[in-house]
């Protein structure tokens, strides 16, 4: 196959590193892949390093530089389909009129109601496929007035990282100042408001009532990130959390981790998750969204509200809980292998491809 990806996202969200998998999983496996990106984007620039073709779209004036570039690429090439992976991407595919050219197909991965303005409307005309990363957005979609025939769903998945071993823990620690005896929660996710990170803080202050050597990093950036600092000061805490920002080499955050927390109010799968899952690290998270289809409370992570209270509860089981720590961890990473892995994801994407082409041909 020879698809055409197209994410004009500026930033690096966990949409970004499912394109990315998906990128390079249809690489190693022959298909001819390119992808239309800002020039600069972390997706653009990682992309280019495993070898993926990008053509490039200059930020200024993106859109409608975006819409020009899909109708010469259009031109040059013959692509058997359009992966569009984030809303800008599909309505700059629409203007261009890419969808008389390929079959485009939509990643949805947020469980928002669609928009029901008339360009809306007939730019979601144009889609031939949704691909739904949860059943809880794909019912979305269904509520929005897509038929269920035009929706599949693709759980997104992540990359099996091997095992933390003894000296890859203290490397990592080390590298964040970490003591040994410290026990260190985490949490990796962008700074907006339904992420909930304001939870975390709330919990860790009841938490260093009990236990004062316990500390949290919060690794990523956003629009919350002032409120979050000013939420840690207020409670006595600027030593206790750590805000390194967004951060490239993300093993050293989960590596160097006693347990991960996810307070999401709002999640459309959550692959931050699904990661401290596959590094086998004991999780506390809410059932918000889809949430509900990655964990199962008591097995493979400690379930809670996104509250200050219940997850400095949750936090102090675990603290107080080897056993439980090392069943929940195992219990974890082997649904990851089960369900949620980069090679699931990447195979059942391409049966979707399959089958919007076999529906393409004539009979």
């Amino acid at each position: 196959m020879n698809v055409l990806f197209a994410d004009l996202d500026r930033g690096w969200r966990g949409g970004q590193s499912q394109a990315l998998l998906t990128l390079h999983g249809l690489s190693q496996r022959k298909h001819q892949v390119m992808l239309m990106a800002p020039i600069n984007s972390p997706l653009a620039l990682r992309a280019a390093e495993i070898g993926i073709m990008v053509r490039y779209v200059p930020q200024f004036a993106m859109r409608v530089r975006a819409v020009s570039a899909f109708r010469e690429l259009m031109r040059q090439h013959k692509f058997d389909l359009v992966h569009l992976n984030e809303p800008h991407a599909m309505s700059a595919a629409w203007l261009a009129g890419a969808h008389n050219h390929s079959p485009l197909l939509l990643s949805r991965r947020i469980g928002f109601p669609l928009r029901k303005n008339w360009a809306s409307r007939a730019t979601y005309r144009a889609i031939t496929k949704f691909i739904a990363n949860s059943k809880d957005v794909a019912q979305s979609l269904v509520a929005s007035g897509i038929a269920e025939g035009k929706i599949s769903i693709v759980n997104e998945g992540v990359d099996l990282p091997p095992r933390t071993t003894t000296e890859m823990r203290k490397a990592a620690r080390s590298f964040w100042k970490i003591k040994d005896d410290d026990f260190l929660f985490g949490c990796v996710s962008v700074f907006v408001p339904e992420k909930g990170q304001r939870h975390l803080i709330e919990a860790l202050a009841q938490v260093r009532v009990v236990h004062p050597q316990v500390r949290l990093i919060l690794a990523g950036d956003g629009a919350c990130r002032a409120d979050l600092k000013s939420l840690a000061t207020r409670l006595q805490l600027s030593d206790a959390v750590l805000f390194p920002g967004f951060v490239k080499n993300v093993d050293q955050i989960y590596q160097a981790l006693d347990a991960f927390v996810f307070p999401s109010e709002f999640e459309g799968l959550g692959t931050a998750l699904q990661t401290a899952m596959a590094y086998e690290l004991p999780c506390i998270s809410t059932s918000r969204g889809a949430l509900a289809e990655v964990v199962e409370a008591e097995k493979t992570a400690l379930v809670a509200e996104p509250d200050g209270k219940e997850f400095a509860e949750a936090m102090l089981r675990l603290m107080g809980d080897a056993n439980l720590r090392k069943q929940i961890g195992n219990a974890a990473r082997q649904e990851v292998e089960r369900n949620f892995s980069a090679d699931r994801m990447v195979e059942n994407t391409i049966r979707v491809y399959e089958s919007v082409l076999r529906g393409m041909r004539p009979a």
